[in-house]
C-alpha cells in the first residue's frame, strides 16, 4: 500500500485551528495518535486510523468506527508514545511525506520526545516535518527549503554534535561554510528575506525551526 501524504494528529497543542486546516488536503491519508482524535475532528477530519492505548480518549470510538476509522488499540502497558506507534503504522504505508500536528505545544518533555523521534526516522525513510499552522520542525542532513514570507524567524539548531559546511541562501544573517555547535546559539533567529530560503550542510544532523510571523 501506498500513502503519498500522511497526516498524524498527536494529544499536544494546536494554537490556531484554522492555521493548522490550511495545511490540510482533501487527498491526506489521516492517522490518530489516541488523543489526537479530537483535534482531526474539531477540523471536520475522520481517521482513517485510530493507533494508541486509548487513555486520552474522551470521544465514542463507535460512530468513527462506523464511518470507516480503523482502531489499532495497544496495552496502557507499553514502552513507545502513541505518536511512535502512529509513525510505525504510518512506515507500513510507504509515504512520500508526513505532517505531524500538535507535537509541540503543551508538554516540555513530549516535545523534545518527538523531536527526538523524528530525528532518526526522517534520515532513513521519507519526508517529516512537525507542524502546528504557526511553526514548522523539520532535519535537515544535506540540503533543504524553507518556504514562508519575508520576516519569518528560522533557528538553526546542532543536533546531537557540530554541523559543517552550514551555507545559507536568502537569510538575512548568511553562513558561509561554518561549522555550529551544539553548546553555541549562533543560527538563532536568523530571518528570511524573500518567500524561500535554502540551507545546505556537509556533516551532521541540523535542526531546523521556521516560525512564521506573517500568517
Amino acid at each position: 500500500m501506498f500513502q503519498k501524504r500522511i497526516i498524524i494528529f498527536v494529544n499536544g497543542d494546536l494554537p490556531d485551528l484554522e492555521k493548522a486546516r490550511a495545511l490540510l488536503r482533501d487527498d491526506d491519508f489521516i492517522i490518530a495518535a489516541d488523543g489526537g482524535t479530537r483535534h482531526a475532528l474539531a477540523l471536520g477530519k475522520i481517521p482513517n486510523v485510530i493507533v494508541g492505548d486509548m487513555d486520552s480518549a474522551t470521544f465514542d470510538l463507535r460512530p468513527l468506527i462506523e464511518k470507516g476509522a480503523q482502531v489499532i488499540q495497544f496495552s496502557h502497558d507499553k514502552n513507545e508514545t502513541d505518536l511512535e506507534l502512529a509513525i510505525q503504522h504510518a512506515l507500513t504505508l510507504n509515504p512520500e511525506q508526513v505532517i505531524i500536528l500538535a507535537a509541540l505545544g503543551g508538554r516540555l518533555d513530549q516535545a523534545l520526545g518527538n523531536i527526538a523521534l523524528v530525528s532518526n526516522v526522517e534520515r532513513l525513510t521519507f519526508n517529516v516535518v512537525l507542524d502546528d499552522g504557526i511553526e514548522e520542525v523539520f532535519f535537515c542532513h544535506d540540503k533543504c527549503k524553507i518556504n514562508g514570507k519575508v520576516g519569518d524567524i528560522v533557528s538553526l539548531i546542532p543536533w546531537q554534535g557540530e554541523v559543517t559546511g552550514v551555507v545559507t541562501t536568502d537569510l538575512k544573517w548568511v553562513l558561509q561554510n561554518e561549522t555550529l555547535y551544539s553548546d553555541k546559539t549562533r543560527g538563532i533567529s536568523n530571518e528570511m528575506l524573500g518567500d524561500t530560503a535554502a540551507v545546505q550542510i556537509r556533516s551532521g544532523s541540523l535542526l531546523v525551526v521556521h516560525r512564521r510571523t506573517n500568517i
